[in-house]
Parts: structure tokens; C-alpha cells; sequence
């Protein structure tokens, strides 16, 4: 995969004088079905979040609250996504290095997966994951 396979995708917002309404679904929102949702949340300030990659999976990720960068890497050249509006997500697919870093004070990630959680799907170390993207 490559930074170019990295979709911004906007989601529908439905605007309210009484608060504003966003969704997802799977398949049409997003190319795939969703298999796993999770969030991190309560994040020290200065920490980092992710530092892996996937062989198969692929990922949404919101800012449902607050903001963040995601730091994407394809082996070759990086590029920082900076969330910053819950109704912006971006497309993470398979074999692309990513971490999350910059969390504002009380920002709230949710990913969306394409598949349950498999120990042996995730890189782990970016020298491996050098050799395996040539």
C-alpha cells in the first residue's frame, strides 16, 4: 500500500440548532464491513498511541472529541493527518505504519475495523515492516 491508498473521508452531518448529528456505516461510508470498534481515551499528554502496522487490516479513525495527528508512513515517505472535527475520518488501509500523537486534553479516537483483533496480524517493528513494503 501507499500514502496515495489514504482516504480523508468526510461523513454525512446533519446540522441541528439543537446539536449536529454524524454517522458511519460500514460498506458504504467506509470500503469495508466492520468487523471491531474501539476508542482511546484519557491520554497523558506527551504520550503515543499506535507504532505498528497491519498485514490485512484496515482502519477508520475519528477525532469524536478533541484532536490529534496520525502520523502515516508507507516505507518510503510519511505524511501527519491532524483530526480535528468529528465529521472527518480517515481511511487506514493494510500495510501502511501509523501512529497517533498530539492528543488535545480530553480527545477521544475511535477506530473502526475491518476485522476482529489477531495478535498475529499486527508489525510491530518498523524494521520489519521496512522489509516487508520492498
Amino acid at each position: 500500500m501507499k500514502l496515495a491508498d489514504i482516504k480523508v473521508i468526510q461523513l454525512p452531518k446533519n446540522e441541528d440548532e439543537r446539536g449536529n448529528l454524524s454517522y458511519i456505516e460500514g460498506g458504504k461510508h467506509i470500503p469495508f464491513k466492520i468487523k471491531r470498534t474501539y476508542w482511546i481515551y484519557d491520554i497523558p499528554g506527551g504520550e503515543k498511541r499506535g507504532g505498528h502496522a497491519y498485514k490485512t487490516l484496515n482502519e477508520f479513525i475519528v477525532a469524536l472529541s478533541g484532536s490529534f495527528d496520525i502520523v502515516l508512513d508507507d516505507g518510503k515517505q510519511k505524511k501527519v493527518f491532524s483530526l480535528t472535527r468529528s465529521y472527518y475520518g480517515i481511511f487506514v488501509p493494510k500495510m501502511i505504519w501509523r501512529s497517533l500523537e498530539n492528543f488535545s486534553t480530553n480527545s477521544l479516537c475511535l477506530i473502526l475495523a475491518s476485522d476482529v483483533y489477531k495478535e498475529n496480524d499486527y508489525i510491530m517493528e518498523y524494521k520489519n515492516f521496512q522489509m516487508m513494503v520492498k
